[in-house]
């Protein structure tokens, strides 16, 4: 199935214009990076770098399939080096401090590591960030107009349902261009948990950006498009209100949260395991469940509260300057993120592209394609100010504050109107630098 991105563009790009690519994916020279004549491939044979990378699933093995390639290409070594997301800043700093810095990680924030990291436009030129969609690429450029990351991917967030247990409670599935509300949705869910006996009727992951697909349905993020912030205390009180008494009743586990303490927690095994009909998670989800549900499932449009839509998201390749091979590094992110390359990524691992004629091209997925048509459908719905929070500067802090004030809610030591001031307290202070 060939899903077109269209749609989404405007979506992507904050509302401004993308660029139009002048050749379909990977035909001609203007989708690949012609450098500044510094970086000659022939010169990296018999060298070796390190790729500190986390996985979402099976997109590890297209990436080692690309990886292969890459040093059939080059005669180069790449040792891939898996590390877990939640220690995955961690792992990096200690190494960067060590003096033992990598040469490429992929990362979902680069800020962390700025002040030693490569410059891609130095290598690529100016206008090396036009190659990526707007969004995306604005979100891998800092203050000065330096392009410290490489977009690598963009996820979408959105429920994946159990179709089974659906369909064994005689509850039938809302199109992509009808979805639920979150009333209908939380209504359908109990109705599917009781029919099967299941544990829970809805699981969200333990994630600030998960909860803020919410607080976006509900009308308000927490960054506007000047950076400033934009919390509406009424419509943030409404959404965690209603994610604490699910909760609270019992309908969402309230121990996935408490337990996980400051921890990014995920809710896979509760849904593979059959004891929850509705999660909230993403599109990375995709080619994970494909591999390991052993019951039928479908991606499910997200329900809509004042709004609809999901909330976006996205991976970075990173080159750290200090690395033994900083320009093999460099090489590398640049010819993992051609057209060609990505797309075949993104096939393999059910991502949806950065790279701008890849977005106007579309891609053709090979597998599960009404499934990412789904979170294409959603992609478009998106209001732009999600990616004005989720590219801000702070928004990772920010999100981490969302988390540990609603964890106060949850365990019951503060009111929901305590915890949206609390939050919109913490934004105040990250924004004024003092957080």
């Amino acid at each position: 199935m060939r899903i077109s991105l269209r749609l989404a563009a405007a979506a992507l790009g904050f509302g401004m214009a993308l660029s139009t690519a002048a050749c379909a994916p990977g035909q001609g020279s203007s989708e690949q990076s012609e450098g500044d004549g510094t970086l000659d491939r022939a010169t990296f044979k018999g060298k070796t770098l390190d790729y500190v990378y986390f996985t979402d699933g099976p997109d590890e093995e297209a990436t080692r399939a690309l990886v292969a390639q890459f040093e059939k290409e080059t005669g180069a070594t790449v040792n891939v080096q898996l590390v877990p997301f939640d220690s995955l800043e961690q792992t990096l700093q200690a190494r960067v401090n060590g003096g033992d810095a990598p040469e490429v990680a992929r990362v979902a924030d680069w800020r962390p590591f700025a002040d030693v990291l490569v410059d891609f436009k130095s290598y690529f030129g100016e206008n090396y960030d036009q190659q990526f969609i707007a969004g995306m690429a604005q979100a891998a450029q800092d203050s000065e107009g330096d392009m410290p990351a490489v977009p690598s991917d963009l996820t979408m967030n959105g429920p994946v349902v159990n179709v089974d247990a659906f369909r064994t409670a005689g509850v039938e599935l809302p199109p992509a261009d009808d979805p639920w509300t979150w009333e209908e949705m939380t209504a359908a869910a109990t109705k599917v948990q009781q029919a099967n006996d299941m544990q829970f009727a809805l699981a969200i992951d333990k994630s600030g950006h998960r909860v803020s697909t919410v607080l976006s349905q509900f009308g308000t993020t927490m960054f506007d498009d000047q950076g400033d912030v934009a919390l509406d205390p009424g419509r943030a009180q409404q959404a965690i209100e209603m994610l604490n008494g699910l909760m609270q009743r019992g309908l969402m586990s309230k121990d996935l949260w408490l337990e996980a303490g400051a921890r990014y927690e995920d809710a896979n095994e509760l849904f593979l395991a059959g004891q929850v009909p509705v999660y909230l998670s993403g599109n990375w989800q995709v080619g994970l469940l494909a591999e390991d549900a052993p019951f039928e499932w479908a991606a499910a449009p997200n329900p809509c509260a004042e709004r609809c839509g999901g909330f976006p998201g996205g991976k970075y390749m990173v080159a750290f300057s200090e690395s033994d091979e900083s320009e093999l590094g460099v090489y590398f992110v640049d010819w993992m993120n051609r057209a060609e390359n990505q797309q075949e990524l993104d096939q393999k691992a059910f991502w949806l592209p950065t790279r701008t004629s890849l977005v106007e091209e579309g891609i053709s997925y090979p597998e599960r394609g009404q499934d990412m048509d789904v979170f294409l459908s959603d992609l478009a719905k998106t209001p732009d100010d999600t990616y004005s929070t989720f590219t801000h500067p702070n928004f990772d802090p920010a999100a981490d504050a969302l988390v540990a004030e609603m964890d106060k809610a949850v365990a019951g030591q503060q009111d929901v109107a305590t915890t949206i001031t609390s939050v919109r307290q913490e934004l105040e202070a990250l924004s004024s630098g003092d957080g």
